[in-house]
């Protein structure tokens, strides 16, 4: 069983704590357990029902009406409420799903989103905001890692989805290969990458997660891309990343690289003088090639 103290409530529902203990002592709308030492401790279905009533609020209804209502009728106002406010409640869906592992909320929001505002939109909007409001549940440990998988699984199989409806460009050049470094695993960022530059026209060759050295150092002497494109999310030793985009950039005729990511962001000190930081990727990829 999931605990979160009122701080990671409210980070996750957006309602502030002291909005949450009013509502809890006036409308007994939450029965936390408390610890030895009268901390409030909130189970899985405390955030869900936090998180719905959250939508509610901001669909119009009132505390007090919403105070009477079952779990169920809550559950079938929810649904109605998110049929006509996708866009405004998708993010709390998203974490409802998660908490729930229910692939259908979960995939149905992503469509939603998508049909309403593009790939791109979806993802920066909305998928990395989420990412970052369940940020929480894994510092605090409420994630286990099957809800990890499903999660990622789940955005992984849409990107690679609509990044297949695109056309294949039809040049004979290379203009960017993607790849993650041998101890590198998460891959939905430059899934994201990828599509964006095929949506953009751009050539691409996609090698996906942990590339062994030597391997990419082959391809990129086959392939002669244009720029290389990169991600760094795994922590990693400071002297290796430093050594690992030297190296690169000296066996690879100094081929542009393109990296993105929390290890990149946070130590980009140590490699600015051999890669770009990502910001704007396809007019970084256009200036660099053209």
């Amino acid at each position: 069983m999931a605990e979160y103290k009122i701080r990671d409530l409210e980070v996750l529902s957006g309602i502030k704590a002291h909005t949450i203990r009013i509502w809890e002592k006036r409308y007994t709308l939450f029965s936390p357990e408390r610890t030895d030492t009268q901390i409030r401790t909130y189970s899985d279905d405390d955030l869900t029902r936090c998180i719905n009533i959250s939508i509610l609020n901001r669909c119009g209804f009132k505390i007090s009406k919403i105070a009477t209502m079952s779990d169920r009728e809550i559950h079938d106002h929810v649904m109605e409420c998110n049929g006509k406010n996708a866009e405004d409640v998708a993010i709390e869906r998203l974490i409802v799903a998660l908490i729930e592992m229910d692939e259908r909320l979960f995939h149905d929001t992503l469509n939603d989103l998508i049909q309403s505002v593009g790939l791109t939109l979806t993802f920066t909007d909305k998928l990395i905001p989420f990412l970052d409001r369940i940020g929480i549940m894994w510092l605090v440990g409420t994630i286990n890692p099957a809800q990890e998988h499903f999660m990622s699984n789940l955005i992984r199989q849409k990107v690679i989805s609509e990044t297949d409806r695109l056309p294949i460009p039809q040049k004979k050049t290379v203009d960017a290969l993607l790849f993650l470094p041998e101890h590198e695993q998460h891959e939905i960022s430059l899934l994201f990458y990828n599509f964006m530059l095929r949506d953009k026209g751009f050539s691409t060759v996609y090698l996906g997660q942990s590339v062994p050295y030597d391997a990419l150092c082959l391809c990129i002497e086959k392939l002669k891309p244009q720029t290389m494109i990169t991600s760094w999310l795994t922590a990693v030793d400071e002297n290796f990343m430093q050594s690992y985009f030297m190296r690169l950039t000296k066996e690879s005729a100094k081929i542009p690289v393109l990296a993105g990511g929390i290890q990149i962001n946070s130590r980009k000190d140590l490699v600015k003088d051999y890669i770009h930081e990502i910001s704007d990727l396809p007019a970084q990829v256009g200036a660099l090639i053209s």
